[in-house]
C-alpha cells in the first residue's frame, strides 16, 4: 500500500483502544421485536394484499392452497344460496381455515419484511436534499443539488457540511460522523491516498476540509442500495431456496395427481367424495408448513445480518456463508487487537543505542502505518530529529516491505529481515548472526522484528508486539466443530505467524501474504471443493474479495473493495466474519429443520383423513383411526385446523432461527431427525386429537 505524508494540520487521531480507534462500542441499526404492534398491524394488512394471485404464484404450494380455498368458497356460497338446502357448516369451516392457512403464510412473510421496512424508513430519514459545492476544472465553485451530481464531480466539503454523495477523498483529511449510516457515535478519519478514503453520502464532516470525487450516480448510492436491501425489495431467491421450491412444487404436483386419481376409485367403491373433502385432503398432504414459511426464513436470515450491521448484497451471499468450509482471517485487527506497536530497540553489537534510535526514527517518517507511527513515538522520545531538507523519503509498500530515507550522504532502511537482506546484497553484506538471533527470539515470542540498516551497516532490531484477542481460541474451536477450517493471513514472517497461529488456535496460516498469494490460496481451496469466506478493506483486497464465495468488505475501506465484495460490514469489524458464517449456517439449519418437520407431520395426517374418507365403504379402516377421532367430518376439519395452526406456531422459530450448536453435519442431521422429524410425527397426533375433542364436545360439525 502506498501512503503519503500529510501536509498541513492533521485532525487529532484517537489513541488505540479509545473511541474513534476501531475498538469502539457498536450501535447497530435500530431493530424491532417480531411482536412489535406496529409491525404486526402492518403485516396483517399486507397478508391480505399478498392474496393477489400474481404475487402468490411465486409460491406454488400456497398458490394451490389459495386455488383450493377459492373453489371451496364457490361451492359453499352455492350451497348457501340454494334455498332448498341447509347451510353446510362443515364446508364453511373448511373454507375459512383454508383461507386462514394462506393468510398465516402471507403474515409470516410480511412480518419478516416488516422489520426490514421499519429499518429502511429510518435510513430514508437520514437522506435529505443536500446542496453540493462542485469545484470546476478552473478552480471555481458552483453550487448544485446533490441529485444533479454526476460521476467524476469533485465536491468541496468543509466542517459542518453533509457529504452530498458517495465518493473518494482526493484531497485533505477530516473527521467524519457516520452515525446516520452505521449507528456508530464516534467519528472516523477519512483521508486521501489510502485505504480509508471512501466516504458515504449523507454523512457529515466534523472538522477540516476535504475534496470528494463522486463515484455513484444519484439513486445508485450506497444508502439507496442499503434501503433496497434492508426492506427486501432487492432480495432474490438463493439457489438452494429455488431447488427446495422446485422440490415442494414437485411434491405438490404428485399429490395433486394422486388426489385426482383417487376419486374414480372412490366412485367405484360407492363412496364418492365431495370436492370439499378432496381439497382438504390435498391441502393437508402437500408440504404447506415449509411452503408457507420458506420465504420468511430467507428474509429473516438477511434481517439477522442487518441487526449486526452487515448488509448482504444478495441472499446467495448469506447462504454461501452457511456453506463455507474455509475462513481466511487477517491477523491484525481480527485475531489480534491490531494495535501492534514498537516496544523495544535492540542495538547490534558495538552500535550506539542513540544511533539506532535516530535511524529508526528517520526510516519511519515515511511509514504512515500504525506500526510506523508507533516507532516514531518510541524513538522520538529521546532522539533529536535531524534536518531532512532535500531528503528523499521511501514510503512503505507491501511489495518491498521496507521504508526509509535517502539523505545526501547516507541511506537508511527499516523493514522485514529478508527484505533488508536483499538490500544488503548490493553491498555484498549480510545480517550479523547476533542480529539474526535477536530476530528469531522476538519472532518466537510472537513479536515482529524489523531490522534497521544504514548503508551496509546493520544497526539493530525494532521489536513490534501484538496481542491475541481473548476468547479467539474458543471461537475457533467452535468453528472447527462445525467443520470449518480457519486460515490466518498475515504479512509477518513465517516464524512470527507460526507463534501467533499457535496461540490463537487457527488451523493454518499464510505468512508474508501478498494480494497474489491470497488469490492463489482462495483458488486452491475452491478447486478442492471448499467454499471460502474472507474480509478485506483495501483496493489490493478487491480481487480476492471478488474471487471468494463470501467477500466481506469493511465500510471504512475503499469503494473498490465494497464493489468487489458481496457483503459490507458497517462496523468495519473483521471478526464479524465468524458471526456471518454462523448466521448462514443457522439459516440453512432452520430451513432443513422446518422442512423435516413439515414432511414428517404429513404422515400423521394420513391416519386422520384417509380412514375418515373411506370408513363408510370400508369399515375395516377404523383400525387405522388410532387417534379415536369422533367422526369423518371432525377428523378432516381437525386436520385442516392443525395444518393452519402449525404455520402460526412456527413463525417465531422461522424468524429467530433454530439455535446453532457446534456440531458436525452428521450430528446436526441426527438432531434434526430426532427433534423435528420425530416431533413432526408425534405433534400432529396430539394436536389433531385435541382439536377433534374440542370440535366434538362443542358439536360444531
Amino acid at each position: 500500500m502506498t501512503t503519503t505524508i500529510a501536509t498541513g494540520p492533521e485532525p487529532t487521531r484517537p489513541p488505540e483502544g479509545q473511541p474513534g480507534s476501531g475498538a469502539r462500542d457498536r450501535h447497530p441499526l435500530p431493530t424491532r421485536s417480531i411482536f412489535d404492534r406496529a409491525i404486526l398491524g402492518r403485516a396483517a394488512g399486507e397478508a391480505f394484499a399478498k392474496l393477489d394471485p400474481r404475487t402468490l404464484a411465486r409460491n406454488p404450494v400456497m398458490f394451490v392452497v389459495e386455488v383450493g380455498a377459492v373453489l371451496t368458497t364457490v361451492l359453499w356460497v352455492r350451497d348457501v344460496l340454494d334455498a332448498g338446502s341447509e347451510p353446510n357448516t362443515f364446508a364453511g369451516l373448511v373454507t375459512a381455515w383454508l383461507w386462514f392457512t394462506v393468510l398465516f403464510a402471507n403474515f409470516a412473510e410480511a412480518v419478516a419484511e416488516g422489520r426490514g421496512k421499519a429499518q429502511a424508513a429510518t435510513l430514508r430519514r437520514t437522506r435529505s436534499e443536500t446542496m453540493a459545492r462542485v469545484r470546476g476544472a478552473d478552480g471555481t465553485i458552483e453550487e448544485r443539488p446533490s441529485t444533479a451530481l454526476v460521476v467524476g464531480d469533485e465536491c468541496v466539503v468543509t466542517a459542518g457540511e453533509v457529504i452530498p454523495g458517495d465518493g473518494d477523498v482526493v484531497e485533505g483529511i477530516a473527521t467524519v460522523d457516520e452515525s446516520a449510516i452505521t449507528g456508530e457515535s464516534a467519528p472516523v478519519i477519512r483521508e486521501s491516498g489510502g485505504d480509508r478514503s471512501a466516504v458515504t453520502g449523507g454523512t457529515r464532516v466534523l472538522s477540516d476540509e476535504i475534496v470528494v470525487r463522486i463515484t455513484a450516480e444519484p439513486g445508485a448510492t450506497f444508502l439507496d442500495r442499503m434501503i433496497a436491501l434492508v426492506e427486501g425489495s432487492a432480495r432474490q431467491k438463493t439457489p438452494n431456496e429455488i431447488a427446495l421450491s422446485i422440490l415442494l412444487a414437485g411434491l405438490t404436483l404428485i399429490f395433486l395427481l394422486a388426489i385426482v386419481a383417487l376419486q374414480p376409485f372412490a366412485i367405484y367403491s360407492g363412496d364418492e367424495q365431495t370436492l370439499i373433502v378432496l381439497v382438504a385432503l390435498l391441502v393437508c398432504l402437500i408440504p404447506t408448513t415449509i411452503g408457507g414459511l420458506l420465504s420468511a426464513i430467507g428474509i429473516a436470515g438477511m434481517d439477522r445480518l442487518v441487526q449486526r450491521n452487515v448488509l448482504a448484497m444478495s441472499g446467495r451471499a448469506v447462504e454461501a456463508g452457511g456453506d463455507c468450509s474455509t475462513l481466511l482471517l487477517d491477523k491484525t485487527g481480527t485475531i489480534t487487537f491490531g494495535n501492534r506497536r514498537a516496544t523495544g530497540l535492540h542495538p547490534a553489537h558495538g552500535v550506539d543505542p542513540a544511533r539506532l534510535r535516530e535511524a529508526a526514527l528517520l526510516s519511519s517518517l515515511a511509514d504512515e502505518t500504525p506500526e510506523g507511527r508507533s516507532i516514531v513515538e518510541l524513538a522520538g522520545d529521546d532522539a533529536t530529529r535531524p534536518g531532512t531538507t532535500g531528503a528523499d523519503f521511501v514510503e512503505f509498500s507491501a511489495s518491498t516491505r521496507m521504508s526509509g530515507i535517502d539523505l545526501a550522504d547516507r541511506s537508511i532502511r527499516k523493514g522485514a529481515s529478508d527484505a533488508v537482506a536483499r538490500w544488503l546484497d548490493q553491498y555484498e553484506q549480510r545480517i550479523p548472526d547476533e542480529v539474526v538471533t535477536t530476530t528469531s527470539r522476538i519472532s518466537d515470542d510472537g513479536g515482529t522484528p524489523l531490522v534497521v540498516v544504514e548503508d551496509a551497516t546493520v544497526l539493530g532490531v525494532v521489536a513490534l508486539t501484538d496481542v491475541v484477542k481473548p476468547g479467539m481460541r474458543e471461537r475457533f474451536e467452535e468453528l472447527r466443530a462445525l467443520g470449518i477450517r480457519t486460515v490466518m493471513i498475515t504479512g509477518d514472517n513465517p516464524r512470527t505467524a507460526k507463534a501467533i497461529a499457535a496461540e490463537a488456535g487457527v488451523d493454518d496460516f499464510l505468512a508474508e501474504a501478498t494480494p497474489e498469494d491470497k488469490m492463489a490460496l482462495i483458488r486452491e481451496e475452491q478447486q478442492g471443493g471448499n467454499l471460502v469466506a474472507m474480509t478485506g478493506d483495501g483496493t489490493n483486497d478487491a480481487p480476492a474479495l471478488a474471487q471468494a464465495d463470501v467477500g466481506v468488505a469493511m465500510n471504512t475501506g475503499t469503494q473498490a473493495a465494497k464493489e468487489a465484495g458481496n457483503m459490507v460490514d458497517l462496523d468495519s469489524d473483521p471478526t464479524k466474519l465468524i458471526e456471518i458464517v454462523q448466521i448462514g449456517k443457522q439459516l440453512l439449519i432452520t430451513r432443513g429443520a422446518l422442512t423435516t418437520f413439515s414432511i414428517a407431520n404429513d404422515v400423521a395426517k394420513y391416519f386422520a383423513i384417509i380412514p375418515a374418507m373411506f370408513i363408510v365403504a370400508y369399515p375395516q379402516l377404523d383400525e387405522l383411526n388410532v387417534m379415536g377421532l369422533d367422526s369423518p367430518e371432525s377428523a378432516i376439519l381437525s386436520a385442516v385446523v392443525f395444518n393452519a395452526l402449525a404455520i402460526v406456531a412456527l413463525i417465531p422459530l422461522a424468524l429467530r432461527g433454530v439455535h446453532l450448536q457446534a456440531a458436525t453435519a452428521s450430528e446436526v442431521l441426527r438432531r434434526n431427525l430426532l427433534i423435528y422429524g420425530l416431533g413432526g410425527l408425534v405433534t400432529p397426533f396430539i394436536g389433531i386429537t385435541l382439536i377433534d375433542l374440542v370440535i366434538s364436545t362443542l358439536g360444531i360439525v
